[in-house]
């Protein structure tokens, strides 16, 4: 059973459970495509206090795959879910240092893999500092006892390419791409090499960036009137990115707001951009 109404939690909500033994936080931040490839790059200095670090560029992506954060197999995501010290039992509480950037991907991954205790902090980082609420100095070498988390993969919420392709131009589906509008119309070239302009035939802009105001998300009646203007909720919902991160943003907006089929295209545009025989507008 749940323990907060919504999967987006204030800081003072995760502040007064910050003591439970139950609670795990999981800071997701990830440095920006740029410098990924420097050696802890641009991981924070301070965490929030008890913080455990969540890879989603490293052990929590699948390397054998080309896509850049494709989502592990069910028991890989098990095993280094539990080197983390995730159980059963735990009530996650992810985000990232940016604000709302990567700690949605995280929640996603371990709803798809059937946990139900899993929220995302408003605010992230920025928002707990401003808050002078309590933090550690940022520790990336502690090693936590094994936890016994159990994966339970629901497939339907990630989309395939084939899906994605089947779904074009379908009423009954919309796909949602959460890029800003100039990559999304190819004005600006991409930041992944051999990645071509544009995006997907039928699929519609909604930059993840215009669902906040002042570093947090909008209230659930302007999200939910936003929303409202791209999609019904009678229509499924496949969120599309970059790699497959900020998609899952949307994917919140749409969970607070009562869009109950939504999926991930786990490629996004670094899958689909980079085929060149799939169409592209």
């Amino acid at each position: 059973m749940s323990i907060f109404p919504s999967p987006l939690v204030s800081c003072t909500q995760l502040q007064s459970i910050i003591d439970d033994q139950n609670l795990i936080v999981l800071d997701a931040s990830i440095p920006p495509i740029g410098d990924q490839m420097l050696p802890d790059a641009r991981w924070p200095d301070v965490c929030i206090k008890g913080a455990r670090r969540c890879d989603i560029n490293q052990e929590f992506s699948d390397h054998k795959n080309p896509s850049p954060h494709a989502m592990l197999s069910p028991e890989n995501f098990q095993q280094v879910a539990r080197n983390i010290g995730i159980n059963n039992e735990s009530t996650i509480v992810a985000y990232d240092d940016l604000g709302l950037f990567s700690a949605a991907r995280t929640w996603w991954m371990f709803k798809a893999m059937g946990h139900k205790n899993v929220y995302v902090l408003d605010g992230g980082l920025p928002q707990w500092l401003t808050l002078k609420l309590p933090t550690d100095k940022a520790n990336n070498q502690v090693c936590y006892a094994k936890g016994n988390f159990n994966a339970h993969y629901q497939k339907s919420m990630f989309s395939s390419k084939e899906d994605v392709f089947n779904a074009i131009d379908k009423n009954t589906v919309r796909i949602l791409d959460a890029r800003s509008a100039e990559r999304f119309y190819g004005k600006v070239d991409e930041p992944r090499v051999g990645v071509r302009k544009g995006h997907i035939p039928s699929s519609v802009n909604l930059p993840f960036t215009i669902l906040f105001e002042h570093g947090l998300f909008k209230p659930k009646k302007e999200l939910l009137m936003l929303l409202s203007q791209y999609a019904t909720k009678e229509q499924s919902l496949i969120m599309s990115c970059g790699s497959g991160v900020t998609a899952c943003i949307l994917a919140l907006a749409a969970d607070i707001s009562g869009y109950y089929t939504v999926s991930i295209y786990d490629g996004s545009w670094s899958e689909w951009g980079a085929n060149h025989k799939l169409p592209i507008e």
